[in-house]
């Protein structure tokens, strides 16, 4: 690993990500408060030390600050976001106009995920929406890029979304192939953050199996992206540091 400091000024997570090199996340969930100090105090210990923070939405199916509102803020203090849109809590209507909103607010690195049900949160009865699935609000998030909405409205404006998906990392059985992720790439997802796993033997094992198979983001969408969980000493913090990348030579 370099010795410089991993964040470096004027370098977007895609810029580091594309010139293959080491890139360390790490995840603030917004607070349940109304005080922007409250989020800013979080993450401010992280600002210069990852090079994005994601910006959870309504983690576990608990209500907190707006992440939209959070990853602006975050922007606002040199930090640059990675947020994180679920399709629990919206409908198609709601989701489109998020992610303008998020364009706006100068938000580029976008994490869509299905979102935790209600019944796993504390307020169970809440109504889950689940009009869209994460594949389809990420050809939302692509196409407000390209300058539409998806049923051919014009987005006026620029959205240069940066768009990612998750996924969680295996030990593959013996045929097992990556078809979740390549839709996801297909629908328009360029990077990938997996979920946590503290075995880097099995993460190893799962990144040799993407390079073994025709897996189209492994070679040309994202590289520098499938990522081991570290303890971070910050509370409330998760931090997560890039494998080596799978380009093609």
């Amino acid at each position: 690993m370099s010795s410089q400091p991993l964040s470096q000024p004027g370098d977007s997570l895609a810029q580091r990500l594309a010139a293959g090199r080491f890139v360390m996340t790490a995840e603030v969930v917004p607070p349940v408060s109304c005080n922007p100090d409250d989020l800013t105090a979080k993450a401010l210990p992280l600002r210069g030390l990852a090079d994005a923070v994601n910006v959870t939405d309504g983690a576990s199916a608990h209500a907190h600050m707006s992440a939209t509102a959070a990853a602006a803020l975050l922007i606002a203090a040199g930090i640059e976001p990675i947020l994180q849109l679920t399709c629990r809590d919206r409908n198609r209507i709601a989701l489109q106009g998020e992610l303008m909103g998020a364009a706006a607010l100068g938000v580029r690195n976008l994490l869509l995920l299905r979102g935790d049900d209600p019944t796993a949160g504390d307020q169970p009865d809440a109504k889950p929406v689940f009009d869209l699935d994460s594949r389809a609000l990420t050809e939302t998030a692509r196409a407000i890029r390209d300058g539409r909405l998806p049923h051919g409205a014009k987005v006026a404006g620029g959205a240069p979304f940066f768009i990612g998906a998750a996924d969680i990392p295996i030990d593959p059985p013996p045929g097992w192939r990556p078809d979740s992720l390549t839709a996801k790439v297909a629908a328009g997802a360029q990077f990938i953050q997996t979920q946590f796993c503290m075995d880097t033997a099995v993460v190893r094992r799962y990144a040799a199996r993407l390079a073994e198979t025709d897996f189209p983001a492994a070679y040309s969408c994202w590289s520098g992206s499938i990522r081991c969980a570290r303890r971070n000493p910050l509370r409330g913090c998760a931090a997560t540091c890039t494998e080596p990348s799978f380009r093609k030579p």
